[in-house]
């Protein structure tokens, strides 16, 4: 039987009058590389902010590693690593000293933060910058270290909100082979939000597809294609417009542009 990494029944967040993520139901196995896909405003955020313990649920229930998020979530952020969109980093401490922080939080001991800080600043490029403020680091290295932080306590579940974002195509490529590996040697879940379809595409396993708050399509990437009526060489981009309509709203903009629009 197929272990669950994670799952959500109902799991609903209103601001206000807005309902941002609407009675979301989703089922993600162990061990895969999850992409998150929708558009602008779509609640891709609002769900990691409460599957994280950052935000709670108006309405619903979710378990991450067999935890509840309501009754368990220091035990859920414990086997959790996380990169919001907003990286929330304190600025006047160096690398270094932020993956310290990090790891104390999480419980290791001062021989596995020491073993471990030197491997990732390297792994992600900033040893050479690990003892300088993270005021006076680029958008890219702060989320380098961002990463970092998320991967300091080896968690069993991995968050990553445009985890790639602002990060050059070499650190990219290191990272996403760093992902793959602890997928397949500790059978980490990774649960990722992107923009980038081509990159949801060579890297993810299985995709969900999120749209006013609902999730509208969910699957490996070939069962998509076959379920949207594409043929097999469609892109994940056919299929994502495919899934939440954009093709007519598109199809709307060509016939303004040409005068053919009534």
């Amino acid at each position: 039987m197929e272990e669950i990494a994670l799952q959500t029944h109902s799991l609903t967040r209103r601001f206000g009058d807005l309902v941002a993520v609407d009675h979301l139901e989703l089922t993600v196995p162990r061990g895969v590389i999850y992409g998150f896909l929708g558009p602008n405003g779509a609640g891709k955020s609002t769900t990691i902010h409460m599957l994280t313990g950052l935000l709670p649920p108006s309405e619903g229930s979710a378990t991450v590693g067999g935890y509840d998020i309501r009754r368990d979530v220091l035990q859920v952020k414990r086997i959790s690593g996380v990169v919001p969109e907003e990286l929330g980093l304190y600025e006047r401490l160096t690398a270094a000293e932020q993956l310290e922080l990090v790891g104390r939080l999480a419980g290791l001991s001062q021989a596995q933060i020491s073993d471990r800080i030197p491997s990732l600043l390297s792994l992600l490029e900033l040893e050479e910058s690990g003892n300088k403020m993270i005021v006076d680091y680029s958008q890219g290295m702060r989320k380098k270290t961002a990463i970092a932080c998320a991967l300091i306590h080896t968690p069993d579940i991995l968050f990553l909100d445009e985890p790639f974002q602002s990060i050059d195509p070499i650190s990219t490529r290191a990272i996403k082979a760093v992902l793959q590996d602890m997928v397949a040697r500790r059978g980490t879940t990774i649960f990722f939000s992107t923009h980038v379809m081509e990159l949801a595409e060579r890297f993810c396993h299985r995709v969900g597809i999120i749209h006013k708050g609902q999730l509208i399509t969910e699957g490996a990437i070939d069962a998509l294609r076959a379920q949207s009526g594409l043929p097999p060489d469609a892109s994940l981009e056919d299929v994502f417009i495919r899934s939440v309509g954009a093709d007519v709203a598109e199809a709307g903009l060509l016939e303004w542009l040409t005068g053919d629009a009534v």
